[in-house]
């Protein structure tokens, strides 16, 4: 398992951090731009390829944990902390962190959010727990000036130990206007997917590992409305093999087991081109094809988050302040 990442650890750049928190997010929104957030009101910004960073706390969140951060240039990012109650927030920055702006606190104590997607820089959804049955659904079109709870008429009831995960920021996805795709863990492992922007929603089952509340599926991605990929596994079990990989081609109706081996706990996935790369507590991974059995590359590392850029730069994050950038497309 561990050949490989001898082999080619030559070709990942470790970056020097400016922190030592534990980093949970990560967005790439251009070659040049990366934002990642984590523990103590932290957040991260570079501007030249992750060659140098600066930290900082947003003012009044020290003791929040942002688990997910969506950049779109060098001065627009969100930030959402996950917590119990109150503790689950989102901020909005404008001008590069020197001011943010508190655009929504959960008010149900029940409630936790786990992580946020954008179709656009006005429109987002974000993604709770269940409380009473039903998932809760939070969405903006103005940019978060204005967050509206989703109504609970067309989404399924999750089922008694079915939660989602905030471990990455990556639990929900969208693509294109109006898809939206958010992945499920615990007593089972299922994508509940929308085509309408979440007015009206489908559920599907998956081959992911499920059971304990500490498994299930921690990431989703979509390269195109059809093409998707699911990770995750039993994050206290890091080094169990799967299935802990599946993919699907018929836009998360059906999914089927990656047949890579050998599998560990993902906490991260996310596209670049058609390659799938993964990461998590025992290893990162490249794979070129869901099809193969074997990765095209590890490396043992202990990361939390990971994240690509349109044209293919890729950064994942971890404990520790841990920064690594990922060779370039080959």
């Amino acid at each position: 398992m561990f050949f490989s990442a001898t082999v080619f650890a030559q070709t990942l750049r470790i970056q020097p951090s400016p922190t030592t928190e534990n980093l949970r997010g990560i967005s790439t929104p251009s070659h040049n731009v990366a934002w990642a957030s984590g523990t103590h009101g932290t957040y991260l910004r570079t501007v030249d390829g992750g060659s140098t960073w600066l930290a900082a706390q947003v003012p009044g969140a020290d003791a929040l944990d942002f688990r997910d951060v969506e950049a779109f240039n060098a001065d627009v990012a969100y930030l959402l902390a996950a917590g119990p109650g109150d503790q689950s927030r989102i901020y909005k920055t404008t001008d590069r962190g020197k001011n943010w702006s508190l655009q929504f606190t959960n008010h149900e104590p029940k409630g936790f959010f786990d992580c946020m997607a954008f179709w656009d820089r006005n429109r987002g959804i974000a993604l709770g727990d269940p409380v009473e049955g039903k998932f809760e659904l939070i969405t903006t079109t103005d940019g978060g000036a204005h967050w509206k709870a989703a109504s609970p008429a067309g989404l399924p009831p999750a089922i008694d130990g079915e939660g989602a995960f905030a471990a990455s920021g990556t639990c929900i996805a969208v693509q294109g206007k109006k898809n939206v795709w958010f992945a499920t863990g615990g007593k089972v492992a299922r994508v509940i997917r929308s085509s309408d922007a979440g007015k009206t929603w489908e559920v599907a089952e998956t081959p992911i590992v499920h059971g304990p509340d500490s498994a299930g599926i921690f990431s989703i991605a979509f390269r195109d409305a059809k093409h998707g990929v699911i990770a995750g596994g039993n994050y206290k079990q890091p080094d169990k093999d799967g299935p802990n990989l599946a993919v699907t081609d018929d836009g998360g109706r059906t999914w089927k087991e990656a047949a890579v081996s050998p599998q560990s706990y993902f906490s991260a996935v996310a596209y670049r081109a058609q390659q799938i790369l993964v990461a998590g507590t025992a290893q990162a991974a490249c794979l070129h094809d869901p099809a193969r059995k074997s990765w095209r590359k590890t490396w043992a590392l202990n990361l939390n988050a990971l994240s690509v850029s349109p044209n293919g730069f890729a950064i994942a994050v971890g404990p520790k302040g841990a920064i690594v950038l990922f060779p370039p497309l080959d």
